[in-house]
């Protein structure tokens, strides 16, 4: 039975899985999207995420 990860592995170097990861890659090129993620980040770790006007 093949792991999870061996799993991902392959599902990675699919044309599908190849697909997604330029995708990702894309997106995470976009400083906009940057500071959305950071902001979710450090409101997980619970850090100052910059959430003016939330109280």
């Amino acid at each position: 039975m093949a792991s999870p990860f061996s799993k991902l592995g392959e599902f990675l170097k699919s044309p599908q899985g190849r697909r997604i990861t330029e995708q990702a890659k894309t997106y995470a090129r976009d400083p906009r999207n940057r500071a959305k993620a950071k902001q979710l980040m450090d409101r997980f770790r619970g850090g100052k995420g910059g959430g003016a006007g939330r109280h």
